[in-house]
């Protein structure tokens, strides 16, 4: 544990902010997996109203540096690419 009282700040909010993030990173994986459970299960009006709400989630969390802009275009793409297959 540090000394200084700047650093006992910095470890505070440190900790605080990985908390954030975690949170934030799990909720984006736990909406792609339910479009993906959706896609499996063919049921195209859910995997419709999950797949908006996991592209936002996979948007803030690119925006927030936690991925890369790219993977989350390319984890959207994927997603969209089984939706199609589903409705085709």
């Amino acid at each position: 544990m540090p000394n200084i009282k700047s650093a006992i700040k910095r470890v505070k909010t440190t900790e605080k902010r990985n908390a954030q993030n975690s949170m934030i990173k799990s909720d984006m994986r736990t909406a792609v997996k339910k479009v993906e459970a959706a896609v499996v299960n063919n049921d195209s009006t859910a995997a419709t109203s999950t797949y908006a709400e996991a592209a936002r989630k996979l948007d803030k969390a690119a925006a927030k540096g936690l991925i890369h802009k790219n993977a989350a275009a390319r984890k959207k793409s994927r997603l969209m690419k089984k939706m199609n297959s589903l409705n085709a």
